[in-house]
């Protein structure tokens, strides 16, 4: 299966953030693709950080969006940032940190889907994670377990690192459909546990 052709540059302006000054962030390793369990905290973080890299006027969706869609060669090789259930979280190469807290209401999944070839990880590494199909495009199915409102359908196309994101409903199971053409993979989504994965990188077509 031929690979689509690469979308690139930046995003627009991103929107302001909320975010607190201060230090000793983190309560777990946020390198590569993180495998801990979140633990909530009040969000801090180093402005010089976010400005280094753009983020002054960002919240924590504007950054993760604009990070996931990046070609491969743009991502920034000093920054690891990753996704826990409950907020986003930065470090460069000098130590500096900066977490964010994700939008009220709303949890993040990054998905790579795979034929042959993944990796495991349970918070979704947006500068470090590299999923097998990239730059593809696949039928994405997403409905509340519960209610079995739709709330994804439709044609989406992985980026350039193999993942392609969904913001959903907090506090929901999700059934979770990917198909490229005839090989077809589900998966049931949790986005209420605080130790809930933000990267999916089980489901394989099949």
């Amino acid at each position: 299966m031929n690979a689509l052709p690469r979308r690139r540059g930046r995003g627009a302006r991103l929107p302001r953030r909320s975010l607190m000054i201060g230090a000793g962030l983190f309560p777990i390793v946020i390198a590569g693709c993180g495998t801990g369990v979140a633990e909530r905290t009040v969000a801090t973080g180093d402005e010089d950080l976010l400005e280094a890299h753009g983020f002054a006027d960002a919240d924590a969706r504007a950054i993760i969006d604009q990070l996931e869609a990046l070609p491969v060669a743009e991502r920034p090789q000093d920054l690891i940032a990753s996704v826990t259930p409950v907020s986003l979280q930065l470090q460069d190469e000098v130590g500096r940190e900066a977490e964010l807290p994700l939008p009220e209401g709303l949890f993040y999944l990054s998905v790579a889907p795979y034929l042959e070839t993944t990796h495991e990880c349970a918070f979704h590494s947006l500068t470090t994670c590299r999923g097998e199909l990239s730059n593809r495009e696949i039928t994405v199915r997403a409905v509340d377990s519960s209610s079995g409102e739709t709330l994804e359908d439709g044609t989406r196309t992985t980026h350039d690192n193999g993942f392609l994101g969904l913001w959903l409903p907090r506090g929901i199971t999700v059934e979770l459909t990917c198909t490229v053409e005839d090989v077809t993979g589900t998966a049931s989504i949790d986005t209420q546990a605080e130790d809930a994965l933000t990267c999916l990188t089980s489901l394989q077509l099949t």
